[in-house]
């Protein structure tokens, strides 16, 4: 892919991050009462963005997917944008979820990597989603572990935070893999690549 294109995707996932970090993902199921409301949204406790740094990874690649996840990790963490969940800024080196969104880097490299090695099935742009979202998991936990050990986390909010990051929001995400494998592979072939 050309240098042109590779930031055009970054800026991209970049843009597609910040938003996915307040848009709740949602799945729409349809009621048995066919009144006034015929379909009702239901929440899935999470947020698309980590969705959309693996959409971006099975679109345009692990080099922009990457760029796009560390500019906003960066961003992130300057007190000038507070773009993460609870602000930004610093300080944020210190709380538990921070190792998911590090996680985001190699989720994006991994995803990438598969999804441009593997050819564009929907079985194979799952396997590199998935592939991601288990990258996440692994780095958010090792982030936990360490801040155990400096002491920044006590025991009980290790476990805490380990259920609260990795293990509740599992369902959510995996409905959102799902959905951001469909949008990859439609794209895919809608780009002729």
């Amino acid at each position: 892919m050309a240098l042109s294109t590779e930031l055009l995707w970054a800026l991209i996932g970049l843009l597609l991050t910040i938003g996915g970090t307040f848009l709740e993902a949602s799945i729409a199921v349809p009621s048995r009462d066919w009144g006034s409301q015929a379909i009702q949204t239901h929440s899935l406790g999470i947020t698309y963005q980590f969705g959309a740094g693996l959409l971006v990874s099975c679109v345009g690649g692990r080099n922009a997917a990457v760029l796009s996840q560390i500019a906003y990790i960066l961003l992130g963490l300057t007190p000038w944008f507070p773009i993460f969940a609870k602000g930004g800024g610093l300080g944020y080196l210190r709380e538990p979820s921070f190792g998911y969104l590090l996680g985001f880097v190699p989720a994006a490299w991994v995803c990438g990597y598969l999804a441009f090695k593997l050819a564009p099935r929907l079985e194979s742009l799952l396997v590199s989603c998935m592939a991601g979202l288990l990258s996440i998991h692994v780095t958010g936990i090792l982030y936990l572990a360490i801040l155990r050990l400096l002491g920044w986390v006590s025991q009980a909010d290790f476990f805490k935070a380990l259920f609260k990051f990795s293990i509740e929001p599992l369902p959510g995400q995996f409905a959102v893999v799902c959905a951001v494998t469909i949008l990859a592979y439609a794209l895919r072939h809608l780009l002729m690549y």
